[in-house]
């Protein structure tokens, strides 16, 4: 009977665990719903000094763990059939090139560039203003609206603090509807 019953609560907790993790991604599947991205992993922290936003070979860059975990970013929502309606990324190479290895397309947005280091932080209310009112003024007719960027501006405006490639799915308020890590 023991045996049984361990079993039976094994199998709810293994049940229920699953059923958790295909609903990460229900609200995304509706459309409509702004996902964040913290670019992938790009060992290190910050940028070197005199980095140069326009040189990549002056900033701190994804590796090849940070590219393939782009790669499997594009390829989750594909398996998961996101819809996307446009992706905006940081000017910082590190979320480039998450946004070009994960969706091949994208546009660059200044409002998500990092306000980590101290010569940037003081741009974070215009960054935050900026961001606020394209999202309020967005209409993705169905789709998401998929933003690439770092932990200092995720954090601002949702108050979750993102590993490396994890995706964070909101409504147009930022309040957070779920977080997917994918390392």
């Amino acid at each position: 009977m023991k045996k049984i019953l361990l079993f039976l609560i094994f199998f709810q907790l293994f049940t229920n665990q699953n059923l958790i993790a295909k609903d990460l991604w229900a609200e995304a599947k509706e459309g409509d719903k702004i996902i964040l991205i913290r670019h992938a992993l790009a060992p290190g922290g910050g940028d070197p000094p005199g980095f140069k936003i326009d040189d990549c070979k002056t900033q701190r860059n994804l590796d090849k763990v940070g590219i393939e975990q782009s790669k499997a970013i594009g390829k989750l929502f594909k398996k998961n059939k996101i819809p996307v309606d446009k992706v905006l990324s940081s000017q910082w190479c590190r979320c480039k090139d998450t946004a070009k290895y994960a969706f091949n397309n994208y546009f660059e947005f200044p409002a998500l560039n990092s306000t980590f280091q101290s010569s940037f932080a003081k741009n974070e209310p215009k960054q935050l203003k900026q961001l606020q009112t394209f999202v309020n003024n967005w209409d993705g007719d169905g789709g998401n609206l998929v933003l690439i960027t770092h932990y200092s501006i995720i954090t601002a405006i949702t108050n979750a603090v993102p590993s490396s490639g994890e995706i964070i799915i909101t409504d147009k308020k930022f309040n957070v509807l779920s977080t997917i890590a994918t390392d």
